[in-house]
């Protein structure tokens, strides 16, 4: 996999930047070396960066580390996160992901068991580097860090298996430091259907599913509808007392027919709400392109396996002529901000911000935005399009803070 950092950052270049008076608007400059945009961000767009909290909602290092452990105190070979690239691209606040596999909740326990076990990976990155690195459950706790100049490790659960149908274990991991759950994942659990499962089996939430909306609004977890079905999503909508987010989606109106993603009248029901929706970076979640690459590349590779036999050296040769002639369509910073500015045009600014699938997505990230140093261009393009200051503060941190404070107001007065 090809994780190359997009620029590189120092005080000396943003000091040239400065003399050399860069605008903002100028300094957004790409080429077609090898078929890649290379970004520059301005020394503007990385003051913004470093100077206000990023928070990021969806960052996949726990299971990545359980996957292919690396020292992400440091620079690492692989991924999309470590140490020196948050910094600089000015991330503060990383939600690590406690990523569940859909199929262990088929086996009692199972999922239960990971999560802690992530959970245990993230505490010990914490107190392996004090210097670098702390546990953040509360929006305090992120702005006392933000001024030690620690990164604040938040942690959200990709996936509600591990509650296993007891309200007890929402109380064990709230106590752990998970601020919101994905209801459910890539097939129906027994909290929700998802979006990924044509079994919908509870027609939306499940009668737990409905009590856990209002057990999380009382303790103080956010409510995650990315990855959920429609049905489940308008049922969380009308039940849940405090806004509701979708950590890590992007639109169906880029991806049509892609129940994953959020069609504009969710939007303007999670508005209404008072929610956020953060946006995804995957190259899948934001063009049709790349979101049909896949089942297109499969249809064509089995017709040739059908032609030549799966195992034939004739047809490894034409699958190898295949995926070269088409490879695979990386979407653009520029894409990514259309996004953005539909959300904007749709319900407001209030309502966006940054759920980028680092590490989650693999591969398919888009040009300019390739790993946790990228934050820069994506402020950078903001500013190209006339986004204020202030707007680009509201995407960065303040719209989720909103959110997070209002969900422990609540929990707290009740």
């Amino acid at each position: 996999m090809n994780k190359s950092v997009t620029f590189t950052y120092s005080l000396a270049a943003l000091g040239v930047a400065s003399f050399l008076g860069l605008s903002a608007s100028s300094a957004l400059a790409h080429d077609g070396k090898e078929g890649h945009k290379h970004y520059t961000a301005s020394a503007k767009a990385h003051q913004i960066a470093q100077q206000n909290l990023i928070i990021d909602t969806h960052i996949d290092v726990p299971y990545r580390l359980k996957k292919d452990w690396e020292d992400v105190t440091k620079a690492t070979a692989r991924g999309d996160f470590d140490y020196p690239r948050a910094k600089a691209g000015g991330l503060n606040v990383p939600f690590m992901s406690i990523y569940i596999p859909a199929n262990l909740e088929r086996t009692p326990g199972a999922s239960y068991q990971l999560a802690h076990e992530l959970i245990d990976s993230m505490e010990a990155l914490a107190y392996r580097a004090p210097g670098k690195f702390a546990l953040a459950a509360s929006v305090d706790q992120v702005m006392q860090q933000q001024e030690r100049g620690v990164i604040s490790i938040a942690m959200g659960m990709e996936n509600g298996s591990p509650i296993e149908g007891d309200l007890n274990n929402l109380v064990k991991f709230y106590n752990r430091g998970i601020r919101y759950i994905t209801l459910a994942h890539s097939e129906s659990n027994h909290i929700a259907d998802s979006s990924y499962d044509i079994r919908k089996q509870w027609n939306g939430l499940s009668p737990f599913g409905k009590e856990l909306v209002t057990a999380m609004n009382e303790i103080g977890v956010m409510i995650d509808i990315s990855h959920v079905s429609d049905d489940a999503f308008w049922q969380t909508i009308e039940l849940s007392k405090v806004p509701v987010i979708a950590s890590h989606s992007s639109l169906r109106k880029y991806t049509p027919g892609f129940e994953r993603n959020m069609s504009d009248d969710m939007i303007k029901a999670l508005a209404e709400n008072g929610g956020v929706i953060m946006i995804n970076f995957g190259s899948s979640f934001v063009t049709q392109q790349a979101n049909r690459y896949g089942a297109m590349i499969r249809g064509q590779i089995e017709k040739v396996q059908e032609q030549y036999g799966a195992d034939s050296d004739e047809a490894k040769q034409r699958i190898a002529e295949l995926r070269g002639k088409n490879p695979y369509p990386f979407a653009t910073l520029e894409q990514v901000l259309d996004h953005i500015d539909h959300v904007k045009n749709l319900v407001g600014i209030d309502y966006i911000g940054i759920g980028s699938d680092y590490d989650g997505v693999g591969d398919s990230l888009p040009e300019g935005l390739k790993d946790v140093s990228s934050y820069p261009n994506l402020v950078q393009g903001l500013l190209d399009r006339g986004y204020s200051e202030a707007d680009i503060e509201k995407i960065l941190y303040k719209n989720f803070v909103r959110v997070w404070r209002e969900v422990e107001a609540y929990a707290a007065a009740n």
